[in-house]
């Protein structure tokens, strides 16, 4: 097997730990209020990270103020901000709608680039908004059809629309982290910053055993694996190349939420699933051109 398809193998089994994610938080909010669930989730995965910068020799570089406080507004956001939302989400939508809408990140992380950075929009970027949006509309307003809900699709959106913030905030950092060392500040931030509420909700909530054995999953495969599986296979391949295997996380999840929770998989899913690929496939064939048309 050839280096480069050893990366793909691996993207493609990481972009599968993401879309399981969605089938996870679907089982923890049936059993576990939010905060707890998160606060769980890097309990769990924390000493994992640890232990992995330990054995690989990662060292945390030295880190100014103005990156210390990016660090702790990226955690909240797309630590916290992004798994809290997308827990309240399921607790009230479909895993099958919850998915097309996430399938939107990369959009709306360059959407979010735009409106923040008063970046200048091209057409390939503004047709890739506009099938996403499609996509979305295609399941946002049919609830009923597919055990979903406008409100919990609205969750579902703001989640993204925090992961979005994440990917923006993490281009403001002057320093370079390593990814692993930043995946352990994540973690560890994100566990200060959910414990306080996690345990106000523990005093109220019980759990049940499920819920606990989906938040260990979480913590440990898509969150700790998936790490590991996007990295191996992100560095034998190009980065134009492991973009377009993000587009396969919400196809996993959608295709799961059929296998594993036995939720109906209709026109709308399929026709929001299909808008979301497009948009994400021309999203990077633009960014792509533009590469080569500066390389000119």
């Amino acid at each position: 097997m050839s280096r480069q398809v050893q990366g793909y193998f691996y993207l493609a089994l990481a972009m599968l730990t993401v879309g399981s994610t969605v089938i996870a938080s679907k089982i923890i909010a049936s059993g576990l209020p939010p905060f707890t669930a998160t606060a769980l989730r890097f309990a769990l995965a924390l000493p994992v990270f640890f232990l992995l910068m330990r054995a690989s020799g990662t060292r945390l570089p030295k880190l100014s103020g103005h990156d210390r406080l990016i660090l702790v507004i990226q955690a909240g956001a797309g630590s916290v901000g992004y798994t809290t939302l997308l827990i309240s989400g399921l607790s009230l939508t479909s895993a099958a709608d919850a998915s097309v809408i996430i399938g939107t990140l990369p959009v709306v992380s360059a959407a979010v680039s735009i409106l923040l950075l008063r970046e200048r929009p091209g057409r390939g970027l503004l047709l890739a908004v506009a099938l996403a949006s499609a996509g979305v509309f295609s399941i946002a307003f049919t609830p009923k059809a597919t055990g979903g809900s406008l409100v919990g699709n609205l969750l579902i959106f703001l989640a993204v629309i925090c992961e979005g913030l994440f990917i923006l905030l993490n281009k403001r950092l002057a320093a370079d982290i390593p990814p692993l060392a930043q995946s352990m500040l994540m973690t560890g931030i994100g566990f200060v910053v959910s414990i306080v509420p996690a345990i106000f909700e523990a005093l109220f909530h019980g759990f049940s055993a499920s819920a606990a054995a989906a938040v260990s999953y979480y913590a440990l495969v898509p969150t700790v694996g998936g790490f590991l599986l996007w990295y191996a296979g992100a560095e034998r391949v190009s980065g134009t190349e492991a973009a377009l295997f993000t587009a396969l996380a919400p196809v996993s999840a959608v295709m799961l939420a059929f296998v594993i929770l036995g939720e109906p998989v209709g026109f709308n899913q399929i026709a929001g699933i299909a808008c979301v690929l497009a948009a994400v496939s021309g999203l990077a064939f633009a960014g792509n051109h533009r590469k080569l048309m500066e390389g000119k």
